[in-house]
Formats: C-alpha cells, sequence, structure tokens
C-alpha cells in the first residue's frame, strides 16, 4: 500500500506527475514548466491549497527547476510550503533520446525510494487514516448536483457562491471545482456547508 500525504505536492510536468501518483497518495499539481507564472488561476489555486493544507515543491535538481521553485516561494502565503530535494543523477529518462541540457535525471528518472526520502527530508506529513478519522474528499458529482451545483436552474451561480466563499479563482469548471472541494473538505463538511445556505445567493 502506498503511502499516503497530506500536503498537496506541486510538480513540474505530467511526467513527474505519472511518476509520483505510483509512489505516494496525494493531491499533485503541475505548473506545466514556466506557464504557471502565466496563469493567475493557478496561481490562486495554489495559494488556497497552500493555505488549507501545505505545498511541497519537488522540482527538478537543474537550473529550470530551481527558478520555477524560488519564483512559487516568492508568489505562496510564507509558512505554507516546505522544499522537497532530488539528488543530482547523472543520466537520462527512458522516453528521453538524449540527456536533459544539464544532464540530470528528473523527478521522472528518480527512483521510488528516492521520492519518498526526499518527501520525508522535507518533513512530509504521512497520514495513517486510523479508522474512524474523518477523511479528506468522497464528495461526488451527485453531491453537486442534489446541492443544486449543477445541471439545476441558478447552479451557475451557485457554483459563483461557492467559489468566493471559498476563495477559489472564479473560473475553475465544475470538475476541477469538484477536484479542489474534495481537496479542502470532507464528504460531511461539504454537506453541512450546503445546509448552513452560507454561500447561496
Amino acid at each position: 500500500m502506498i503511502p499516503k500525504i497530506r500536503e498537496v505536492i506541486v510538480v513540474e510536468g505530467r511526467y513527474d506527475k505519472n511518476t509520483l501518483r505510483q509512489v505516494v497518495d496525494a493531491t499533485i499539481v503541475e505548473t506545466n514548466g514556466f506557464g504557471v507564472f502565466n496563469d493567475k488561476d493557478k496561481i490562486a489555486l495554489l495559494r488556497r491549497l497552500a493555505e488549507a493544507r501545505g505545498l511541497i515543491i519537488l522540482t527538478d535538481s537543474d537550473h529550470a527547476g530551481f527558478f520555477i521553485r524560488g519564483r512559487l516561494k516568492g508568489l505562496l502565503p510564507p509558512g505554507t510550503v516546505k522544499h522537497a530535494y532530488i539528488p543530482d543523477v547523472m543520466g537520462r529518462e527512458r522516453r528521453k533520446n538524449i540527456p536533459s541540457k544539464e544532464g540530470k535525471l528528473g523527478v521522472e528518472g528518480m527512483r521510488p525510494d528516492v521520492l519518498i526520502e526526499a518527501l520525508r527530508r522535507a518533513g512530509a506529513t504521512f497520514e495513517e487514516n486510523p479508522s474512524g478519522a474523518p477523511k479528506y474528499g468522497g464528495i461526488t458529482k451527485t453531491d453537486f448536483y442534489e446541492a443544486g451545483l449543477t445541471g439545476r436552474p441558478g447552479s451557475a451561480e451557485r457554483r459563483r457562491a461557492l467559489t468566493a466563499y471559498l476563495n477559489l479563482p472564479e473560473n475553475l469548471s465544475q470538475n476541477a471545482l469538484l477536484d479542489v472541494v474534495n481537496i479542502l473538505m470532507t464528504r460531511s463538511e461539504f454537506i453541512e456547508l450546503i445546509r448552513s445556505g452560507v454561500f447561496a445567493q
């Protein structure tokens, strides 16, 4: 069974994300390389996730990885970010014909034990999830429909009100909003929030 980590892990690209998904059970967000700096909604989302769960930045050990790491640190709330570092290992990933510019393996090329150790050193919170403990997530599309957030008159307005209440970017798609709400709260907390009507218009 792969370990579960509470913090949201930030990586550079989809291959890094795919590798990490096989190693840990965690929410993983891609920066799409430098593209994150032109994406105001993604930066706003990362800020919200950092405040709610904390972030671990896990980028490659080349100059580009350190640049992304440094810029993100300056854009995110102080005290909400941890840094996981992979070692310098020379080589190339299997999918590539030639090594990277600096000749180092990136996150996608690291062995599972190396990635776990990097996350441990960063101070990642490994969760046991004992029985009876509340778990984040479990909120379904049916829950969204029953809450009037999809498929009903006024659902778009209710989604906008919910995103504003949760301090999230207003342009999140329905699926993206569902994903983020699952990160931020348990199903029982979501149901209680809906019943309270605090964000309803």
